[in-house]
């Protein structure tokens, strides 16, 4: 690990323990903010506040820390926020990993369970052992998300509620960029971490704006690719790309792999 350049698609802020754990391996850590979310403002309150009263859900699920920030933020800001906070401490609470479970429990939140897999499928393993048959389930979540999460559960047999709080497009302040793409260009880059399928997206309609794809491709086949889950790597391999995919699917999951695979 040595000397190697390693980036990973979150930025500064959001990665500070990516750069902590790539620095004491002795490597560099570089940050690229490849998405940024939009939230759906003030009226999402409302939805997710008459979703829980009109559908009644036995659970609720939070898939990730951001999503549980932005919807408690934004009752902060309107004024409802203990509302809220009755309505999901009301539910069975579930959360996706150990971020969003602090998140959540910063905001006050017991949280009843969390899955060993840190992922939709873990998740699913978790209401197989909670007699769901018929049970009802809101997520609280991005509007880019893919079905898969809703289908596994509604064929598990809950009956799924989601609401959407944000959508998220390509970052657009690009100034941290600079010097990742002049070390990419050189084939200076050894490993890129690509932490979620949006983040890919994201990364190429970013880079293809310089670099054209075929270029992009041929130099980002010299690089380790490394992603953070199985949905992260299926959307790499939609662009064409191998990935290696981290064992388990957290940043520090991410970087042990990469550990391993240059040692």
């Amino acid at each position: 690990m040595e000397g190697k350049i390693i980036a990973i698609t979150r930025s500064k802020e959001d990665s500070e323990e990516f750069v902590h754990l790539i620095t004491n391996a002795k490597a560099r850590a570089i940050s690229l903010p490849t998405i940024e979310l939009v939230s759906k403002g003030e009226g999402m309150i409302d939805e997710f506040l008459t979703a829980i009263k009109e559908d009644d859900p036995d659970f609720s699920v939070f898939m990730s820390s951001k999503a549980v920030k932005i919807l408690f933020d934004t009752a902060r800001k309107i004024s409802k926020y203990e509302k809220l906070q009755l309505a999901v401490a009301n539910t069975t609470v579930i959360a996706v990993g150990p971020k969003t479970k602090s998140a959540l429990e910063f905001e006050g939140i017991r949280v009843a369970h969390m899955p060993e897999r840190f992922s939709s499928v873990g998740v699913g393993e978790i209401f197989t052992t909670l007699n769901p048959e018929g049970r009802k389930v809101i997520v609280p979540r991005s509007g880019a998300s893919t079905p898969f999460l809703a289908q596994l559960l509604e064929k598990i047999g809950l009956k799924v509620k989601e609401v959407y709080l944000y959508y998220i497009r390509s970052h657009q302040n690009l100034s941290q960029w600079t010097e990742f793409k002049e070390l990419f260009a050189n084939n200076k880059v050894d490993a890129i971490v690509f932490t979620s399928a949006s983040s890919v997206r994201a990364f190429f309609d970013i880079m293809q704006a310089d670099i054209d794809k075929q270029t992009l491709n041929k130099i980002l086949k010299k690089c380790t690719l490394v992603a953070i889950g199985p949905f992260t790597a299926d959307e790499l391999t939609k662009f064409g790309l191998q990935s290696i995919i981290a064992n388990i699917h957290t940043v520090p999951g991410a970087v042990e792999t990469i550990k391993s695979y240059f040692s």
